[in-house]
């Protein structure tokens, strides 16, 4: 339960909030359902829903931290079992790790600024009908992700704090935000992305940025492709340049959600992509075995390593963060 100093700020806050009544409507932020009312019945005296919204955060975000805290292992949860005996030994289990919770506490701190959400909310619901997602997320700075941390990597890829190669290139960087965790150990960082706007973002933090037709001219000590197999229109091609652009001894960090549903943002009007990847099994394990068995081999990679990895990604005004499963695999060329 919240204090009456807490309950008395919100609900003048409601007078000065007033006029977002009809905004709040068009962005979702409606009456709350009746379990939610159940939750505190001062909620129905609060007649702004913009407030009342407010106010019904603040009661259910004392409970979600704790809900996180109580589930999130799950997210790292894999049945070895249900592995071949083959690629059994490759896999490494994961923990949520003091990097993890640096972002997620940023998530929460993140949803909790009202008036910034909604202005990005409105801004949002505006642009979505000229540019793709990813385009607005680079405009308005939001949508973050995150993917693993620097001890994460260090662990799947066996290296140590001090270790450094010539050059990595990451594929479809966004706004770099994964990048800076692998960037220290490398002396030069090249990027591809297709946004306009989120090659703002990696031209801020000092990337390199490689036309994304060009990057296969260059060789790398790694290559980094995370979250990009599933939303490209050719992936099979996509892996065998990645394996032909590796430096002898070179490692390739792959990262792909499962279950595996295709989308491709850009490229194809139908967002199908026009090479077909037939990915076999229903469980996570069958998939992630699948991935390496028909496809990644094939390519001419070894398998390194491979864990399993929630993909987090920076929330809104109603929900701190999203969450996805990976698969993360570190192949050699």
């Amino acid at each position: 339960m919240v204090n009456n100093d807490k309950f008395r700020f919100l609900y003048v806050t409601s007078v000065v909030l007033s006029f977002f009544n009809v905004v709040g409507l068009g962005l979702g932020l409606t009456r709350p359902n009746k379990a939610s009312w159940k939750m505190d019945s001062r909620a129905l005296h609060i007649r702004s829903p913009l407030a009342r919204m407010m106010f019904t955060k603040h009661i259910q975000g004392c409970f979600e931290r704790s809900k996180v805290e109580s589930y999130a292992h799950k997210w790292y949860e894999s049945n070895d079992e249900l592995f071949s005996d083959d690629i059994r030994s490759f896999f490494i289990q994961s923990n949520k790790d003091e990097e993890t919770d640096k972002f997620l506490d940023s998530c929460y701190e993140k949803s909790d600024w009202i008036f910034t959400q909604l202005s990005k909310g409105i801004a949002k619901a505006f642009l979505s009908f000229f540019i793709s997602q990813t385009t607005i997320n680079g405009l308005l700075q939001r949508g973050s992700m995150f993917v693993c941390s620097s001890e994460q990597f260090r662990t799947l890829a066996s290296i140590d704090v001090n270790w450094k190669g010539r050059s990595m290139l990451d594929l479809g960087a966004g706004d770099g935000m994964v990048t800076q965790y692998f960037a220290p150990h490398f002396e030069e960082v090249y990027v591809t992305e297709m946004s306009t706007t989120m090659q703002w973002r990696l031209q801020e933090k000092g990337f390199k940025i490689i036309g994304v037709e060009d990057w296969t001219n260059g060789t790398y000590d790694m290559i980094s492709c995370l979250n990009l197999i599933d939303r490209c229109d050719k992936p099979i091609t996509l892996l065998q340049d990645i394996r032909k652009a590796l430096n002898p001894g070179g490692i390739a960090i792959i990262a792909v959600v499962i279950p595996y549903k295709p989308f491709v943002e850009f490229g194809s009007s139908q967002n199908v992509p026009s090479e077909h990847m037939e990915v076999k099994g229903n469980t996570w394990e069958e998939q992630a075995e699948s991935f390496v068995v028909d496809y990644f081999i094939p390519a001419g990679f070894k398998l390194r390593s491979f864990t399993r990895l929630p993909y987090l990604c920076e929330g809104d005004i109603h929900n701190p963060f999203y969450v996805l499963i990976d698969a993360l695999f570190v192949l050699e060329s």
